[in-house]
């Protein structure tokens, strides 16, 4: 009878361990909210829409205007050897006086869109 209580006692033991460890100590993903790879990713398009909007001054500066993303690259005032980054592509609105770059997430799930403006602040965008 004794052996059977000190195995009871052990399983008891384990399954509190078990417990605490899965509750505790193992790291929790919340849905909705974003992997490791996926805030670099997002760090990374921000980066680049910074990239972007300085290349944007520039042009600005030199031409008195603000350009496409095509006028950029074939103008030299920006070189990027990707038209995206891991699930972001880039878009630039540009008129004579504003622009608006924004970088748009492929539909991955806690995927953020981001944008900026001659205001040089990267903001999330809808």
């Amino acid at each position: 009878m004794r052996a059977v209580g000190g195995l009871i006692g052990l399983i008891v033991a384990a399954a509190i361990a078990l417990m605490v460890y899965k509750y505790y100590l193992s790291p929790a993903q919340s849905p909705g909210v974003a992997t490791p790879v996926q805030t670099i990713d997002a760090t990374g398009a921000q980066n680049d829409l910074l990239g972007i909007a300085q290349a944007e001054r520039a042009y600005q500066a030199e031409h008195g205007k603000y350009a496409s993303m095509d006028e950029l690259t074939s103008s030299g005032a920006m070189e990027m050897k990707k038209a995206g980054r891991a699930g972001y592509t880039y878009e630039v609105d540009a008129s004579d006086d504003s622009f608006r770059a924004t970088a748009r997430c492929g539909g991955v799930q806690g995927c953020q869109n981001y944008a900026v403006d001659q205001s040089m602040m990267v903001q999330p965008a809808p």
